[in-house]
């Protein structure tokens, strides 16, 4: 059984930083990309950032650029998202993804295994 479990998520005032972190387990996912989505109450489900199973290249939503970044542990079993200077745009529940794709994607339809999500509220 494929299991993405989330962790890190909370609330933060703005200017704060959190790091979250996706755990990947049941299967190996050494050949496939992993992503970070989020979804604000009311709104479409938006790519943040996504990284290639090496780790060599990241793609990043230009909300993301120069504020997120996409890592994963040498075992590339968990991948993280860590967010400085955040901003209360960026409250939303976060999602990582993995499966389908061996490319950064920013496309949701191109990842098959999805977490529960976790929560990220930025107070202003």
């Amino acid at each position: 059984q494929v299991q993405l479990v989330e962790s890190g998520g909370g609330l933060v005032q703005a200017g704060g930083s959190l790091r979250l972190s996706c755990a990947a387990s049941g299967r190996t996912f050494s050949a496939y990309a992993a992503g970070w989505f989020r979804q604000a109450p009311g709104k479409e489900r938006e790519f943040v950032a996504a990284i290639t199973t090496s780790g060599a290249r990241r793609l990043y939503a230009d909300s993301g650029q120069g504020r997120f970044t996409i890592s994963k542990d040498s075992a590339k079993t968990t991948v993280y998202l860590q967010m400085n200077s955040l901003k209360p745009e960026d409250t939303a529940v976060y999602y990582c993804a993995m499966g389908g794709t061996a490319y950064t994607s920013s496309n949701p339809r191109d990842y098959v295994y999805w977490g529960q999500g976790t929560q990220v509220t930025v107070s202003s």
